[in-house]
């Protein structure tokens, strides 16, 4: 079931016209604030080098600490991995509340969103403006919590630091009102078969 059939007509209506002006500013090489499906996340096109160096100086982050992508299905996640453990499927089958995986040897994103030991992280997403965004943008969506490096995570959009609302081309109109209770679990799987919990 596609994520926007379970609401009514004012709700899409208003989802896509936020997703039609997110994608206006990615696709100019834009940065975003937007709600993810955990925290409120900052955000470009993942194969946007110039644009994620946008991000790491917005949140004063060494380009060394890298960041997280979100997908939209299994398609994508292809698209950005040439191996995919089997645990990776079973995980993402069984949990139950939003997790980010960290794969080996992510492929066809920007090289300074890749961790120094060749991984990414990765969430596969269905909360609906993300789902649809990333339906526009046939590409995978940047993802980092929308603080400067070192202070605490916003867990609603009213925390967020000015520096940040100021900081980014365009600001999301949807879920203001939202708290988040924390961030995605984080697994670190290697093709190797091992398997760290990183945050449960």
């Amino acid at each position: 079931m596609h994520p926007l059939d379970k609401m009514n007509m004012n709700e899409q209506d208003l989802i896509n016209q936020e997703v039609h002006n997110a994608y206006e500013a990615i696709k100019a090489g834009g940065i975003i604030l937007y709600p993810t499906d955990t925290v409120w996340g900052i955000g470009c096109d993942a194969t946007n080098p110039e644009a994620i160096k946008k991000i790491y100086a917005l949140k004063q982050r060494e380009e060394s600490k890298s960041m997280i992508v979100l997908v939209n299905g299994d398609r994508m996640m292809w698209s950005v991995f040439k191996d995919i453990p089997e645990t990776a499927w079973q995980i993402l089958d069984m949990s139950d509340k939003p997790t980010t995986l960290v794969l080996d040897n992510p492929k066809n994103v920007a090289q300074n969103i890749i961790a120094p030991d060749n991984t990414l992280g990765v969430r596969l997403v269905k909360e609906p403006f993300c789902y649809k965004l990333m339906e526009r943008m046939k590409k995978p969506l940047v993802s980092t919590s929308a603080n400067i490096s070192g202070i605490p995570t916003p867990t609603q959009f009213k925390e967020i630091d000015h520096h940040i609302l100021d900081g980014v081309d365009y600001i999301v109109n949807l879920h203001h009102e939202k708290v988040a209770t924390k961030p995605s679990a984080i697994i670190k799987l290697g093709n190797d078969m091992t398997v760290k919990v990183i945050r449960p």
